[in-house]
């Protein structure tokens, strides 16, 4: 059993976080509790709704054990449009990083998402590249949390009872993984060589 998430209903999503003033990314959540110097640029034309109300942010940071990374987000206080991503400095060859899931500790192994990379998360989520897919900075358990977040949205606003059960299921999954429960696999494949799992257990082969 698997959930892709589409792009409409990851807009949706979006949307519905920023509506109820729910935590949405942006350049310096991602870099979570850490200070960085960021670059502000302020009253920009947002591409959505052509008001002078987009901010963009872009910022630095050196990941250990990897390499020099840059951040970009762009954020609209009318319509709410948001967007973010990461480019890795030097950035290399298209490539492919598995890595199983097996408890609390794994749970702390850096993550560097680009909007170009997909990701597998089990038999759970399937997330591609659009017009939706955000770049970020995080960890196995930021990335995990943020599958969580949709498979409650779905669980909230679906419609379809069989869709429903499914989205619980995987959400009990989830929540198993979480605790160290359960076991599961990630990948994420970037052809543009600006995503990684930071771990020695991580398993990294070249993108055919």
């Amino acid at each position: 059993m698997k959930l892709s998430v589409s792009i409409a209903s990851y807009i949706a999503f979006i949307f519905h976080k920023s509506k109820n003033n729910i935590n949405v990314p942006s350049v310096s959540q991602l870099m979570e509790e850490e200070s960085y110097e960021m670059e502000t640029l302020e009253n920009q034309k947002c591409p959505m709704c052509s008001q002078n109300s987009l901010t963009l942010l872009e910022s630095e940071r050196e990941i250990p054990y990897f390499k020099k990374v840059f951040l970009f987000s762009m954020s609209c206080s009318n319509c709410h449009y948001h967007t973010s991503d990461v480019e890795v400095a030097d950035s290399g060859e298209p490539l492919k990083y598995t890595f199983e899931v097996q408890d609390e500790k794994d749970l702390n192994v850096r993550v560097v998402k680009s909007s170009e990379a997909v990701v597998k998360v089990g038999r759970i989520a399937t997330i591609e590249p659009g017009l939706a897919s955000n770049g970020y900075i995080s960890n196995i358990e930021g990335l995990l949390n943020r599958v969580k977040s949709q498979l409650e949205f779905a669980v909230e606003s679906e419609d379809d009872e069989a869709a429903v059960k499914k989205a619980k299921a995987h959400l009990k999954k989830i929540r198993r993984v979480l605790w160290g429960s359960d076991p599961i696999t990630i990948v994420i494949s970037d052809r543009t060589g600006n995503s990684a799992i930071v771990s020695d257990k991580a398993k990294i082969e070249k993108l055919k």
